[in-house]
């Protein structure tokens, strides 16, 4: 099973104002954030607005997210549903489509039993001979994925990989490294919130898959590379500026359309269009956004 680590963006989903896909812009997203150094794009998370898809939909991203990365970095598909069939069926199409690994959020609506937890995870792995990050975001699903839970799971299946743990707790982290990996050396372990990449590194984790890394790319994989050489002064100095950025997110909910100015900002041809229920970002919120980057050296000044 291939291990993955560094900064993983995922990738906001591209929409003309009709609701179809903007292939275009798409492809000019992949190219962008392939030229910064990221080490692979994650399509179809929380920020690829997934859960306002139908499964065609998902489909059609999946088919056009392998044809515009074609082969450069890893393409990783999100299948989480709150029907185990569904997922089965993405991740099989993922599979076919020529993706590289398929990431699983739980269910989320029910708060599902351990049984019904474990045999959910465990279709998923078995649908398919690519690898497998689970993916754990308890604010949104209502439900935690212990350490425990993910190490078991790991064990019982190779394919089984790695975690993007968006949760903000730094103890939760060190548990998810420190159990998973002691039975499971290679398991990957991302932190999901940008001012988490750091702390994650030196816990002994392998990097970050979060939102900031759509608009300032440079921020998180400066961090990884200067981790990576042992220069803890340059990841620092970077990291000052990463943590500011998580404070665009708390000024709508959700915070898509936000994500997608920042890369209006750098210059990526994005509209903010987002799939209802998601409305158009307000004046206040780009004049703060906007302000933030300034602030931070990503826009000049």
């Amino acid at each position: 099973m291939k291990k993955f680590s560094g900064i993983i963006p995922p990738v906001s989903s591209t929409f003309n104002r009709d609701g179809t896909i903007d292939k275009k812009a798409m492809r000019q997203v992949a190219d962008f954030l392939i030229n910064k150094g990221v080490d692979g794009l994650f399509y179809l998370g929380t920020g690829g607005e997934f859960s306002q898809m139908n499964s065609a939909q998902r489909m059609a991203i999946t088919e056009e997210a392998v044809a515009a990365v074609g082969g450069r970095v890893p393409v990783l598909v999100g299948v989480g549903s709150t029907s185990t069939d569904e997922a089965v069926k993405l991740a099989q199409h993922a599979e076919a489509c020529g993706a590289d690994c398929v990431v699983a959020i739980n269910p989320y609506y029910w708060k599902v039993g351990q049984q019904n937890l474990d045999d959910y995870f465990q279709q998923i792995a078995r649908s398919v001979k690519l690898p497998v990050i689970l993916y754990n975001f308890p604010d949104l699903t209502g439900q935690d994925l212990t350490p425990e839970t993910v190490k078991r799971l790991a064990l019982q299946h190779e394919n089984i990989v790695g975690i993007k743990d968006t949760i903000d707790s730094v103890g939760h982290l060190r548990a998810m490294i420190n159990t998973v990996k002691a039975a499971r050396p290679s398991f990957s372990v991302f932190c999901g919130y940008d001012d988490h990449l750091l702390n994650t590194l030196l816990l002994g984790g392998d990097g970050a898959i979060s939102a900031s890394a759509n608009f300032a790319p440079e921020l998180s994989v400066g961090i990884y590379r200067a981790w990576s050489e042992n220069d803890l002064a340059t990841a620092t100095t970077l990291n000052k500026k990463l943590l500011q950025l998580p404070s665009i997110y708390s000024l709508e909910t959700p915070f898509i359309s936000l994500i997608k100015y920042g890369m209006q900002c750098v210059g990526l041809p994005v509209d903010t269009y987002c799939l209802p229920p998601t409305l158009e970002i307000s004046d206040k919120s780009k004049e703060k956004v906007h302000a933030l980057l300034v602030a931070q050296g990503i826009l000049p000044n």
